[in-house]
């Protein structure tokens, strides 16, 4: 025995020997570390900074409303084209432990915001581009950190020093419309800016409840349907189901309809258990025959007693029950998902029931219209909701040219819904083209200059930092970024000295003459953009306090 375990211990690397509770001795040995790599201290740092700039390069070019697309195509061949930043950092699948943080951080803002995706990601690799220049001075980490957060709560307060107050009314919609302008001015809806924002104005407030000043994006549906042009794109005041009339000789059109909405399918009903029928005879198949169609007479029956004029089924029915609905004058829909089934029993104030024997007139839907509409050559049909008994809920259709243009369009409309959002939470805004990052560097570049420690070099850091927004925008609009850079910001120090006030310069991206971003009406909402400052802060702070990393795979 004793000489197994010398053989065993032979080729093992002895760390130590410990002590049992009864005195035995315990022989430490060293795991074996074989196909583990370990990259500790400064080396690590550079490292995930070196990552994480990799990443942020990649969306960098899609900032601003020049920004570029990118082209993403999945392992099934499926095509995505966007500029989207969220989108992009979700669709490319990044296998680096530092790159999927950066992915979190995008996905953070877009739960969040819903909006900045792109601008955030860009600001993080500005600050660790700033941070690996003062690691390399020899400044560590975490008075890096420090410096950082302290800059950031300068730049948050310059923020809503220079916000402005927009006063919207349900009369006076066009400062909701503009932003959204804005925040679409860099999809690929861009033409259609105008009415697309319009139509996610309208959206929101139908669904907003404006005493608490919240709203519940759920009761928004965005569904799209290829073909057509984008310009067909329309608000319809109910729900659009993408499913059709289930018989074809049933009626298609439905005025002043009451529907039924049930989770229970038009079936006999079945034991749970595993089972079986021996039928000996044409007689017992005959009785069963006519067992079913009484279970499917009846169901019917309960219907029309109730006085439903539409039925809208969770579940599927056969062509026998489908028969009987038509013979019947009953129109039905099978197959409607859980969430369109709450949400049109939430537009039309119908009772979902689970059980026919609880249907009765009281737990009808109203809708004022119920139509079902064809398009094109082709077999697509949907059915329009439409005029229902609380607008509540409502149901932005998108038209396209091609299935790719109508999911890029229903991202877009997605931020453009986050935004308008956020600004009747918060009406606040502030001022894009890079105008607001150029205001809080010369904010944090004054405070820099009364701080007499070490932290100095990091509140200039982050200075410098903010200025990769507008360099970024005048790259992608084609112009010479420093010189853009250096000529606003000297303009916006000179004019501040003369009137004490803020003025609002921006990159002109477009071209229009002016770098007025207030005349250009080219708005931001700033709890958006405070987000951004410190989500980006955040997960600088983070990457920069990895100092150790340990990986059981070489090759990640």
């Amino acid at each position: 025995m004793q000489a197994q375990a010398q053989q065993a211990l032979a080729g093992a690397k002895i760390a130590g020997i410990a002590q049992d509770e009864y005195g035995r001795p315990i022989i430490l040995v060293k795991q074996d570390d074989e196909g583990k790599t370990r990259v500790t201290g400064l080396e690590a740092q550079k490292q995930n900074i070196f990552a994480a700039i990799q990443v942020s390069q990649i969306v960098r070019s899609s900032l601003g409303p020049r920004g570029m697309d990118k082209m993403l195509v999945s392992p099934d061949q499926d095509v995505t084209v966007t500029n989207d930043g969220a989108t992009i950092m979700d669709k490319m699948e990044i296998m680096n432990h530092i790159g999927q943080l950066v992915v979190n951080l995008s996905k953070a803002q877009d739960d969040e915001i819903g909006d900045g995706t792109t601008g955030v990601v860009v600001l993080l690799g500005g600050l660790l581009e700033q941070a690996e220049q003062l690691l390399d001075k020899g400044i560590h980490g975490i008075r890096v950190s420090e410096g950082f957060d302290s800059a950031c709560k300068v730049a948050c307060d310059e923020l809503s020093r220079i916000a402005d107050k927009v006063e919207w009314s349900k009369d006076n919609l066009e400062p909701l419309i503009t932003t959204a302008m804005s925040t679409l001015s860099s999809k690929i809806v861009h033409r259609n800016r105008r009415q697309i924002a319009e139509i996610c104005v309208k959206a929101v407030l139908a669904v907003a409840d404006l005493d608490r000043k919240d709203v519940n994006l759920d009761l928004i549906k965005v569904e799209g349907k290829p073909g057509g042009r984008m310009e067909d794109t329309c608000l319809v005041e109910g729900i659009v189901l993408d499913k059709d009339i289930s018989h074809p000789q049933m009626v298609k059109e439905i005025k002043d309809a009451k529907i039924a909405v049930l989770t229970c399918p038009f079936e006999p009903p079945k034991p749970k258990t595993k089972h079986k029928i021996d039928l000996s005879s044409g007689e017992q198949y005959q009785k069963l025959h006519e067992q079913e169609q009484e279970y499917f007479k009846n169901m019917v029956k309960l219907c029309k007693d109730s006085g439903a004029t539409l039925v809208c089924c969770q579940w599927g029915f056969d062509d026998e029950a489908n028969h009987l609905l038509m013979t019947n004058k009953l129109p039905a829909i099978r197959w409607v998902g859980g969430v369109e089934l709450e949400l049109l029993a939430i537009a039309t104030g119908a009772r979902i029931v689970p059980r026919f024997e609880e249907l009765s007139a009281d737990k009808l839907g109203v809708a004022g219209s119920v139509k079902e509409v064809g398009f094109g050559t082709t077999k697509d049909r949907m059915v329009f909701i439409e005029n229902c008994k609380n607008s509540k809920a409502v149901t932005i259709f998108v038209r396209g040219g091609n299935k790719m243009i109508v999911e890029e369009a229903k991202r877009s409309i997605h931020d453009a819904l986050c935004v308008v959002r956020n600004l009747v939470r918060d009406s606040r805004i502030v001022y894009g083209g890079g105008h607001a990052e150029m205001c809080c560097s010369i904010a944090v570049e004054k405070a820099a200059k009364q701080v007499a420690t070490i932290e100095y070099h990091a509140l200039s850091a982050f200075a410098s930092a903010l200025d990769v927004v507008p360099i970024a925008l005048a790259e992608n609009s084609g112009l010479a970024a420093i010189e853009t850079l250096t000529s606003l910001k000297t303009t916006y120090r000179e004019l501040a000295e003369k009137d004490n006030t803020v003025h609002h310069l921006g990159v002109d991206c477009m071209d229009s003459g002016t770098n007025n971003m207030k005349e250009q009406g080219v708005y931001e909402t700033l709890i958006g953009k405070m987000q951004q400052m410190k989500l980006a802060t955040q997960m600088a702070k983070m990457i920069l306090k990895i100092d150790d990393v340990i990986l059981d795979d070489p090759t990640a």
